[in-house]
């Protein structure tokens, strides 16, 4: 089999891959409720996994059985929408952290301590934000749907911008030692792609839904980008660090699950509190003017 033939057959396995995976989170997304849990409860215990496994090659052992019994907690208290026991699971579960490592753990003991706390903050807390966006609601809008929408969006498109201007144009390095194949081009091309496909699903909840603001469309596309671009750079640090390539090989032309989603993982907890407190709420706004 030539090599031209193995890239075509690689490229057809990673856009069925692709498909088949969007096909199902967006189900899941528009439906909600249970089948959001069920689907971000799969994408955070895989994630979980391979990030265990990827800081075992660095020589570091946080808990994942710690992780998971932290994100099951913090994915009940979110999907019910009980917000004001966050803080209270953050602390138990950095609790049991320490107490993990102090009667089962380790050498080395500050590292385990540390990685297991990031574990299921970075893999689960922060993804997890989706369920809180999703059923964001106020007397405007029923739900944050569009807004979730407009989300994914805004990340798919600067993934495709960052591609395609990097090759076509990329000349100077983003982050050379962390990820040698970025460039500043291809990052100002993921971030116009983004703020135009925001605005355009802004467009379509403003004539269908309710009126946003062009400006609200253009600063949630704009925070996306950003952050999911800070989030695709993050995870690369975390593998370049432990020397591994791939976080992990159950996505066929993807990698692992924190590769597909490691864009996300930063978007959707800053595309949350910008719909909460900007979009949903006045309160920072108002905060502000008064100090005027």
């Amino acid at each position: 089999m030539t090599d031209e033939v193995k890239g075509l057959n690689k490229n057809a396995t990673k856009m069925l891959t692709g498909f088949i995976m969007g096909t199902i989170a967006m189900g899941c997304i528009m439906y909600g409720g249970v089948a959001l849990l069920f689907l971000l409860g799969c994408v955070v215990f895989f994630g979980s996994k391979e990030y265990v496994k990827v800081l075992e090659h660095k020589g570091f052992y946080p808990s994942l059985k710690i992780i998971c019994a932290s994100e099951i907690i913090l994915a009940l208290i979110m999907f019910f929408n009980r917000k004001e026991y966050v803080a209270s699971a953050l602390v138990l579960c950095t609790f049991a952290s320490f107490m993990w490592v102090l009667f089962r753990g380790r050498q080395p003991y500050i590292a385990n301590v540390a990685t297991t706390v990031l574990g299921f903050v970075y893999c689960g807390y922060f993804p997890l934000h989706l369920l809180l966006l999703r059923d964001i609601s106020s007397a405007d809008f029923t739900s944050g749907l569009g807004f979730v929408v407009m989300m994914f969006t805004a990340v798919m498109l600067t993934d495709v911008g960052c591609y395609y201007a990097g090759t076509k144009l990329g000349k100077h390095k983003l982050a050379p030692v962390i990820s040698p194949n970025k460039t500043i081009e291809g990052s100002i091309g993921g971030m116009i792609c983004a703020i135009i496909g925001a605005m355009i699903i802004g467009w379509f909840i403003s004539v269908w839904f309710v009126h946003i603001p062009w400006y609200i469309s253009f600063f949630a596309g704009l925070s996306c980008t950003v952050f999911a671009q800070i989030g695709d750079l993050s995870e690369s640090l975390i593998k370049r660090d432990a020397g591994v390539k791939d976080s992990g090989d159950l996505l066929p032309g993807h990698g692992g699950f924190l590769d597909r989603t490691d864009s996300y993982i930063f978007a959707i907890p800053v595309m949350y509190y910008f719909c909460k407190y900007f979009v949903f709420s006045n309160d920072i706004v108002n905060y502000v003017k008064g100090l005027f």
